[in-house]
């Protein structure tokens, strides 16, 4: 495929934004090469610049459950467009939206609406501290929580100590506040509990590590957070910016039948608009402003056009269950992909899963709970796999570290087509 296009619009990018583009990962740094400049998209497929046409399991990271321009979702945007796009005052779409929500889901007794998952986290984890009267939070090594400040680090060399910024322009004292665990470690967390638990406003954790390659915990460490939480009077937080509407419509706080104190979600919510949202107990949501004294704001919070969108798509998913054909196809894909790697592929590879969630782990590993697991030649060999399969017309996540989406717009002869293009990609990868 010809991408004079896209490489041309890259060049011109480059002067323009940092590294040419708006969010790292769209930088193609993990895969080498200039990234596709997509033109339009529609159902299950993409259209670059160039005229190229790709089958799409990005899915615009994961918030794309029914694909591109879904109709029904399409016509709640259009219909809200009609009517306005930014109020900034009081209206009945987020009131009807979070009303359905709540009744849809039981641990969500109150919901505030914000604008992006990294919004969402970064007023759970102050309105945690203002409820709890702590400052410590404590997050876990594999996991993403957007890009707060508090949350952008690293462990620090033992339990006794504090993490230490993962990013330029985080300051020592702001990440001394976080303290930093391996996944899939009862002992380590309970030490930390032992030593720290009476600091800690909350624990923060994706119920469903999803950021950093799958990585899937068992249901008993996740219980054991739940509970040293409960015990020492910390807030259990899930991210479920991935997860939630995802995995299940109560995403893995339903999976799990655990019941977080609070809970953040990201543009899934809004049918892929820009729109994010948190919630949980009404004790704790009732601090926040202006019922109390845990300030939160913003102008394009609870977006109108977002907030119809999102009630489409929550409409839908209740109509319609989408989860066991997802899961269904997303049993296909992994089989599918498995096979062909076992057949045709020069090093080992396994795909793990979760419903319509998956991840390419190439290299020798067992089941990867932690990043530790990972294998060390996973971003070059998945590189090769992602240009051969590019090269084909699939679309593949841009980082051996992303995972990838799966929606009920892939029909079977879409997966007719993947594996016609991975048996090609892979034979290209061996040489």
């Amino acid at each position: 495929m010809k991408h004079d296009q896209s490489q041309a619009l890259f060049e011109r990018a480059k002067l323009t934004a940092p590294g040419g583009v708006h969010s790292p990962v769209r930088g193609f740094r993990g895969v080498g090469g200039a990234p596709v400049f997509v033109e339009s998209a529609k159902g299950a497929w993409l259209r670059d610049e160039d005229g190229n046409s790709y089958l799409d399991f990005c899915m615009s990271w994961g918030p794309l459950l029914f694909g591109h321009q879904d109709p029904e979702i399409k016509s709640a945007i259009e219909g809200a467009l009609s009517r306005g796009w930014s109020y900034g005052t009081a209206e009945r779409y987020s009131l009807e939206f979070a009303e359905d929500l709540i009744r849809a889901i039981p641990h969500l007794q109150m919901v505030r609406f914000v604008s992006s998952g990294t919004e969402a986290v970064m007023s759970a984890i102050r309105l945690a501290r203002g409820f709890t009267r702590r400052d410590w939070i404590l997050k876990f090594d594999g996991c993403y929580h957007g890009h707060v400040d508090s949350l952008l680090v690293r462990a620090g060399s033992g339990l006794a100590e504090m993490a230490s910024p993962d990013s330029a322009g985080i300051s020592a004292a702001t990440a001394s506040e976080t303290l930093v665990l391996p996944l899939d470690d009862e002992s380590a967390l309970e030490q930390a509990f032992e030593m720290h638990g009476a600091k800690l406003a909350a624990a923060i954790i994706e119920p469903l590590p999803a950021n950093n390659g799958l990585l899937l915990q068992r249901k008993e460490f996740l219980q054991k957070l739940a509970a040293l939480c409960k015990k020492h009077g910390a807030l259990l937080i899930f991210d479920e910016v991935i997860s939630g509407f995802r995995t299940a419509l109560g995403g893995m706080a339903e999976i799990t039948g655990i019941t977080p104190d609070l809970v953040t979600y990201g543009k899934i919510i809004g049918g892929g608009m820009p729109v994010g949202a948190y919630g949980g107990k009404k004790e704790i949501m009732e601090m926040v402003a202006p019922s109390g004294p845990v300030y939160q704001a913003g102008t394009l919070s609870a977006n109108p056009v977002a907030m119809q969108a999102g009630h489409a798509m929550l409409r839908k998913i209740q109509r319609d269950n989408p989860y066991p054909q997802l899961a269904s196809m997303g049993e296909c894909l992994v089989g599918g992909l498995q096979n062909l790697a076992n057949r045709h592929l020069p090093f080992p590879v396994s795909i793990a899963s979760f419903g319509s969630i998956s991840w390419m782990v190439c290299g020798d590993a067992g089941p990867v709970r932690r990043i530790e697991s990972i294998p060390a030649d996973q971003k070059a060999n998945y590189a090769r796999i992602f240009h051969a399969m590019l090269d084909e017309g699939v679309y593949f996540a841009p980082s051996g570290y992303e995972v990838g989406f799966l929606s009920t717009a892939h029909t079977g002869k879409d997966l007719d087509f993947a594996m016609s293009a991975t048996e090609k990609a892979f034979k290209k990868v061996r040489g």
